[in-house]
């Protein structure tokens, strides 16, 4: 899920935030983040969408299945 680690990455960074900032909003660890990032590890479908709802993307988008 390449797309998903690109765009999880160009959310963090323009909203400024430090993989600690997203970790502690999503509950779940800066590694884990980190490995999101780096498309190591997908997240989970509960995941994604507190990924969605933090970000005001939709889920859609975060998978690549919609442009915007």
């Amino acid at each position: 899920m390449k797309i998903f680690a690109e765009r999880f990455l160009e959310l963090r960074k323009e909203k400024k935030l430090s993989q600690y900032d997203v970790a502690t909003s999503l509950q779940v660890s800066p590694s884990v983040v980190c490995y999101w990032e780096t498309d190591r590890t997908e997240p989970t479908a509960p995941n994604i969408v507190k990924i969605a709802e933090f970000f005001n993307v939709s889920t859609d988008y975060l998978l690549g299945l919609k442009d915007e």
